[in-house]
């Protein structure tokens, strides 16, 4: 006769770490604010132009010319590469390790499109720091998720 009261209980996860908690948060706040600026302009793009010279020269914001230069398309191509760095931190958020993977492939697109769409020899300082600093802080929280 078998023992039925003792059922197979699903493993339990690990408690989620504060740290990864927080870096989630913060990248739903940073990649979320850019996907929906992102989306604005690209859905208002011949208002932008209008205005974005004027916005320029009033807070004194150099190389305008160079964000509108590509076109409507690069801020469609960033808004989906934002959101697919939401979507692995929503994972990692589950503890999942896709998530990881996933949030790191999006970063590294993200950096690879603009280079692609302004024409820049080298990826930027500030990308390639902030990017690299999410990726390696995540990784440090590998261990907690499955």
């Amino acid at each position: 006769m078998e023992d039925t009261t003792q059922e197979q209980l699903p493993e339990a996860q690990p408690k989620r770490p504060n740290m990864l908690t927080i870096l989630c948060i913060l990248t739903f706040i940073w990649s979320g604010l850019y996907l929906f600026s992102n989306l604005v302009i690209a859905g208002f793009y011949d208002v932008f132009l209008q205005i974005a010279p004027e916005i320029s020269e009033k807070f004194k914001l150099p190389g305008i010319d160079q964000l509108l230069a590509p076109g409507p398309v690069f801020f469609i191509v960033s808004a989906v590469l934002f959101a697919g760095s939401i979507a692995g931190a929503i994972l990692m958020m589950r503890q999942k390790k896709a998530g990881f993977h996933i949030y790191t492939i999006f970063q590294i697109l993200l950096i690879l499109a603009t280079m692609y769409f302004m024409h820049l020899p080298a990826p930027g300082l500030f990308d390639l720091v902030f990017s690299g600093l999410f990726i390696y802080l995540y990784s440090m929280n590998l261990k907690f998720m499955t």
